[in-house]
């Protein structure tokens, strides 16, 4: 089985950009769907992908939300975008799990569950922790590069693009 992964806040829905850098929502109304995500997503879909989220959540460890708020903003998307699953780290860094991002726990534990080939599949992100996860899962990797005030991903992406309908065209392009 093969899959594409995706980052959820500025890939899936937009990102909250302050002094350059992306943020998460801070509450389900704050949440907005990409705009060419469901049709970026339908087409990943029709080619049997199997659509998967792997986010870090870092304010919640941080205490500025709720897991209750994270699973709803999840619930939104799932109920907008053809998604088969969340993976969900709740750490922050100090706590040196396996599953934040850049490391790549979330995509292992996501093919575990659901019999997914990582060297067959994808990772779309937008920033370098994503890219370096994926690359470390051995998944091929697409940066939507927003240009954020950050360092650079350790492996350079496959693709670099600024939207997820050419992310979802390349893909289609270069599968097996």
């Amino acid at each position: 089985m093969r899959a594409v992964f995706f980052d959820r806040d500025g890939v899936l829905n937009e990102a909250i950009v302050r002094d350059g850098l992306p943020y998460s929502p801070g509450t389900p109304d704050q949440l907005k769907v990409v705009a060419d995500a469901p049709a970026a997503l339908a087409q990943l879909r029709a080619a049997g992908f199997l659509l998967i989220v792997v986010t870090n959540q870092p304010e919640v460890s941080r205490g500025k939300v709720t897991r209750a708020q994270v699973d709803e903003m999840n619930a939104a998307l799932a109920a907008a975008l053809p998604l088969d699953g969340f993976m969900v780290c709740w750490h922050d860094d100090q706590d040196a799990c396996r599953c934040r991002k850049p490391k790549p726990g979330l995509l292992e534990e996501a093919a575990r569950q659901f019999g997914i080939e990582l060297h067959r599949s994808f990772l779309v992100g937008d920033r370098w922790r994503d890219v370096d996860a994926g690359a470390a899962a051995g998944c091929r990797t697409v940066l939507i590069d927003y240009h954020y005030l950050e360092r650079p991903p350790a492996r350079e992406p496959d693709l670099r693009t600024t939207s997820l309908t050419e992310a979802a065209r390349w893909i289609l392009e270069n599968a097996e």
